[in-house]
């Protein structure tokens, strides 16, 4: 008898962790110009390798040895210096991609700016964020 409950158990559990919405329909806000000075913290993490070459939300390839970045609305072209603070180091990037902010992340770094700031190892972390141009 043990058993169909844990059954019955699992396939709730499974069902219930089984929706995620379709990226393809996800609405992104519409672009912010930010302000300059507007400072933001918030959580970074880092894309590369299964993304280098393909086409960026604004429209050009990504170069994930750029110093380029993907943010939920900020305008493409926004320099951003980023500053990890568990490192010291700080990196300089240019907005041209985007990313759903329902990920619960403030910018999503290139390989090549997460290296800069020594993110790359632990993935992600707790970021300064200011708007510089």
């Amino acid at each position: 008898m043990k058993r169909p409950l844990a059954l019955a158990v699992t396939v709730g559990l499974l069902g219930a962790c089984s929706h995620n919405p379709n990226p393809k329909d996800y609405k992104f806000p519409p672009p912010e110009q930010a302000a300059r000075g507007t400072i933001v913290e918030g959580v970074a993490s880092w894309y590369g390798p299964g993304f280098d070459g393909k086409k960026t939300a604004s429209g050009e390839k990504f170069d994930q040895d750029a110093l380029t970045a993907a943010h939920a609305y900020w305008a493409f072209g926004t320099l951003v210096k980023v500053t990890f603070p568990s490192t010291g180091r700080s990196v300089v990037v240019r907005i041209n991609d985007r990313f759903p902010s329902h990920k619960g992340r403030a910018i999503d770094l290139s390989r090549a700016a997460a290296k800069a700031i020594g993110l790359i190892g632990p993935g992600t972390g707790t970021v300064r964020l200011e708007v510089i141009g």
